[in-house]
């Protein structure tokens, strides 16, 4: 049975993050810090509803566990953790399995097209014969069931749960299912028995890099390939607030000029690569920005609110993730930068936090000197032996402690 939201009898308050691969969960680990200490009245913990697609999936659901933003960045971004270490080669193991069956299904059709070559006696072509055997190129190269595992250990460690009726809030997690192109969200009524981790599984399977995931006999990819943001979905259940992050957007280089961030003229001059990146952000946003005009449409009487990086942000556009130095660089650029954000946005921001009990903490926002990864770092000096491993133990303590005595003002205030 589902339990109770602390927050019942309040207009529905709901989080909606968007994917972008390790680049985008970064991001939105650095807004989402931002966020917390930001606006007095949020408590990105007891949200009555959450929304996640592929990296934001990972995400939404380590909130929606009672895990903190502080101890996601301690846990994802500065490397470490007092109770599930984080190792990023786990998310690169070949996909053995998927290689294995396709090999001996090359072997197969090898043997097919040559027996279809010979007696066609010239008739057909040799492309002709030997055309099916696209149908052995793997699916993905990198094996995701390692991914589902490793968060199934986070939510035990956490004291969190696999099962979606078992939350206090309500959570969604987007995948596309690959033979109807729909979307289908994991953790609405009838797809609320998937486990947590493997709907997280199947809503960050982005083809290519990972293979489809197979639930009750259907096969489902990445959630992003249907929508960007699915905010429709916390807004059909009557969210009033819905806070929204999508850390991809395509990337101006006139305007990062004019700021002075980058002296690249032309994104040809970074090889394919970087074509690709700029193609995928300028199609995934044009989609985002049509389904935003069309929320405010449908939902006139709910508030949304998205933060993204700017668009002439050279940091999230060039940012190599291979490294904890840079993970903590963008980290804290993203935190910073919706700080700013926020200061910027006070005029539009006010009223609408205010219609649900919340406001911005401007003198949190006015301290130009206020840093998130040095503390991190000085963790990550620290984390050897076991002094290390009690100090990480006593801020994750620290983290709930704080997060549970947030709840009980917000319960108290609004009685």
């Amino acid at each position: 049975m589902r339990r109770t939201s602390a927050r019942r009898g309040r207009s529905g308050v709901a989080l909606a993050l968007a994917g972008g691969g390790p680049l985008g969960a970064v991001y939105e680990i650095g807004a989402l810090n931002a966020l917390a200490e930001s606006v007095e009245g949020l408590d990105l913990n007891g949200m009555d509803q959450y929304v996640g697609v592929s990296a934001g999936a990972f995400i939404t659901a380590g909130l929606a566990n009672g895990i903190t933003p502080a101890q996601l960045c301690r846990m994802f971004i500065a490397g470490h953790s007092a109770k599930v270490p984080l190792d990023p080669e786990r998310f690169l193991m070949p996909a053995y399995g998927e290689l294995m069956r396709r090999s001996w299904q090359a072997t197969v059709l090898a043997a097919q097209g040559t027996v279809a070559f010979v007696r066609g006696g010239g008739s057909r072509s040799w492309m002709e014969s030997f055309q099916r055997m696209t149908r052995a190129l793997p699916t993905g190269l990198f094996d995701n069931d390692t991914i589902a595992a490793y968060l199934r250990k986070v939510f035990e460690a956490h004291g969190g749960s696999d099962d979606f009726r078992r939350l206090r809030s309500r959570l969604f997690l987007v995948a596309t299912n690959l033979d109807t192109g729909e979307a289908a969200a994991f953790g609405s009524d009838g797809l609320d028995h998937v486990p947590i981790s493997q709907a997280i599984q199947a809503s960050a399977a982005l083809p290519g890099l990972f293979p489809p995931v197979e639930i009750d006999g259907q096969w489902f990819v990445d959630g992003a390939l249907k929508k960007t943001l699915h905010a429709s979905v916390v807004l059909r259940e009557g969210a009033g607030l819905v806070l929204c992050v999508n850390p991809l957007v395509p990337f101006n280089a006139a305007r990062a000029m004019g700021l002075g961030r980058n002296d690249t003229r032309h994104l040809v001059d970074g090889g394919l690569p970087t074509v690709l990146g700029q193609t995928l952000r300028t199609m995934i946003h044009s989609r985002m920005e049509v389904g935003m005009a069309r929320y405010e449409l449908e939902y006139p009487n709910a508030d949304i609110v998205l933060f993204e990086p700017d668009h002439g942000d050279s940091d999230m556009f060039f940012t190599n993730l291979f490294s904890y130095a840079s993970r903590q660089r963008l980290c804290e650029h993203a935190y910073q930068q919706t700080r700013r954000a926020l200061l910027a946005r006070r005029e539009e921001l006010e009223p609408k936090l205010a219609r649900h009990g919340m406001r911005l903490r401007l003198s949190v926002l006015q301290d130009a000197s206020r840093p998130l990864v040095p503390a991190m770092s000085t963790l990550q000096r620290r984390r050897s032996g076991p002094l290390g491993r009690t100090a990480l133990e006593l801020n994750d303590t620290l983290d709930r402690l704080q997060a549970q005595l947030s709840r009980h003002a917000a319960a108290e205030q609004g009685r």
